[in-house]
């Protein structure tokens, strides 16, 4: 089974930026995919940004141009790089990735998710 915790939330001024960080952990896995969903009060979840391995990316477009996925494969983490923060980016942040496991019999998919993080931008 593959774990997430992510890191770098908290309170920031809008304007300002902060960089997330999603670490995964396990045993002989691979990551295909890697997003990043923010849920806020009385709003819907949302896919913020999503990569794959092949180095495509998506973003929402209340986000395009200032935020920034990226992924360190040595580290096995996942980043995002969030500037010119609104207080519309208030919200907690989940942190997704897709991949397989492997074991010495079989390899089958996998997906997990982070416990999520608290961004909060004042105004």
């Amino acid at each position: 089974q593959v774990q997430l915790v992510e890191s770098g939330g908290g309170l920031v001024e809008a304007g300002g930026s902060l960089r997330l960080s999603c670490a995964a952990s396990g045993s002989a896995f691979s990551i295909n995919r890697m997003a990043w969903y923010r849920l806020a009060p009385g709003k819907q979840s949302e896919l913020v940004a999503d990569g794959t391995s092949g180095g495509s990316a998506n973003y929402a477009d209340s986000v395009k141009g200032r935020f920034t996925i990226s992924r360190d494969s040595t580290k096995n983490t996942v980043y995002l790089q969030m500037n010119s923060l609104k207080p519309g980016d208030t919200a907690v942040y989940y942190c997704r990735t897709d991949g397989f496991v492997s074991s010495s019999e079989s390899v089958h998919p996998f997906t997990s998710w982070g416990r999520g993080i608290q961004v909060t931008v004042s105004s």
